[in-house]
């Protein structure tokens, strides 16, 4: 689930945790192995169902390990896999585009046929880029359109979830998908159904407010091939959407990215095709995709399997390349500063220190990032359901023996 939600909903409850993570750690003794399998030893917690990793980053050495290669879900731990394949995939600086065209032709002020809104999944799309879309068709000179405006959503399919979804998280944790959304697909306060079709009477409505007068109801449909272009708009930069991705965990815009990778690599906006690229990216990486299974990019899936060993890999494969290292910095949430860990960890070692994407579902939650410059580490832990509570209070105990051995050194 998205974790901003969790944890304001847990916010009073962070104050316990971190009570917990300094009772537990002050009088910590012993080898950091020892420590850190100490950390992972709760009674609200599985032992037999979690798994961690951590990897010393100027030896390579494993530093600690238990069910590190086994496949448990990950929660929003997923976005990393999304994450890297956007940012290796597509780079840094794409920008996704939302065209208007026209099809028919411009006789004087008036243009005699319809005028598309055509979508290519940008999850940032918002109604004040429906207003520049709309100056610019005025601007053309355009004050009447005899036809309507069609929403085209066709660069993706219609499904509106991913696979393995619980039928409550549809519209409670992530807006539908579509390749035409505006503002999350809000309208008047609630969360629209049909978001294309939305975004198409939106667009009706912009252009009235700029002077454009548009005979009959908008409606849904494909522009043609003839169709010429009126107006575009383009999404901030593919780096600021996974940097706000990932520090307040958006399903929405982890769905989005995955059917945009599919649509852009392989013809095919579908959740499908683009997990096979996040495959084939992090197999090029030499990820250890054994216990791997991706149903989705959120990580909401019930079908998700990450090893905490993969998670390390692919968090050392980008901390070892120079021009994805800053953007992963950017991107992870710090221990109580920023993001899902604003509240998490204050008062303790890892406060400031610690960087990691967190992960909540009713099922799992983790923790994966790096304690300062010295470790690399992630920790999942699955339950039926699984206590947050106690699951994050172990996790933070888990960070917080690193960030202090990283300090001791």
């Amino acid at each position: 689930m998205k974790d901003v939600v969790r944890v304001r909903a847990l916010a009073a409850a962070g104050v316990a945790v971190t009570a917990l993570v300094t009772a537990a750690t002050s009088g910590a003794s012993g080898s950091l192995g020892l420590r850190l399998d100490r950390a992972l030893h709760s009674p609200a917690v599985s032992y037999a169902a979690s798994g961690a990793e951590v990897v010393d980053l100027d030896t390579g050495q494993v530093v600690y390990a238990h069910n590190a290669s086994i496949g448990l879900r990950p929660a929003s731990n997923e976005k990393l896999t999304v994450t890297y394949a956007a940012l290796t995939a597509l780079g840094p600086a794409f920008r996704i585009e939302t065209d208007v065209l026209g099809e028919g032709a411009q006789d004087g002020s008036v243009w005699r046929g319809n005028v598309v809104l055509k979508g290519y999944g940008d999850p940032m799309l918002s109604s004040a880029d429906l207003a520049a879309l709309a100056r610019q068709v005025r601007g053309d000179g355009i004050a009447t359109v005899t036809g309507r405006v069609v929403g085209d959503e066709t660069w993706f399919d219609t499904r509106r979830t991913a696979p393995g979804w619980k039928a409550e998280f549809y519209l409670n944790e992530s807006p539908p998908l579509s390749a035409l959304i505006v503002d999350r697909g809000i309208v008047h306060g609630r969360t629209s159904r049909d978001p294309a079709l939305s975004a198409a009477q939106l667009f009706a409505k912009a252009l009235a407010r700029a002077g454009v007068r548009v005979a009959h109801p908008a409606a849904l449909g494909t522009a043609d091939d003839h169709a010429v272009a009126l107006g575009s708009v383009d999404s901030p930069p593919l780096e600021s959407i996974v940097h706000s991705m990932d520090r307040v965990s958006d399903n929405f815009t982890a769905e989005m990215l995955t059917k945009e990778l599919g649509a852009v690599q392989l013809g095919e906006g579908t959740t499908a095709a683009g997990l096979r690229v996040v495959y084939a990216q992090l197999a090029s990486a030499g990820i250890p995709l054994a216990g791997v299974r991706l149903a989705d990019g959120s990580g909401l899936s019930l079908l998700d399997r990450l090893t905490p060993a993969a998670i390390v890999a692919l968090l050392r494969t980008m901390w070892g390349d120079p021009d994805l290292k800053p953007e992963l910095e950017a991107a992870l949430p710090t221990a109580g500063r920023t993001g899902t860990l604003e509240d998490r960890m204050r008062g303790t070692a890892a406060a400031g220190v610690v960087h990691a994407k967190t992960g909540t579902t009713d099922n799992s939650t983790a923790l994966s990032g790096f304690a300062g410059d010295r470790y690399v580490f992630s920790v999942i832990v699955n339950g039926d359901p699984v206590s947050w509570i106690g699951s994050r209070a172990a996790e933070d105990r888990f960070a917080v023996d690193l960030a202090a051995s990283e300090k001791a050194q």
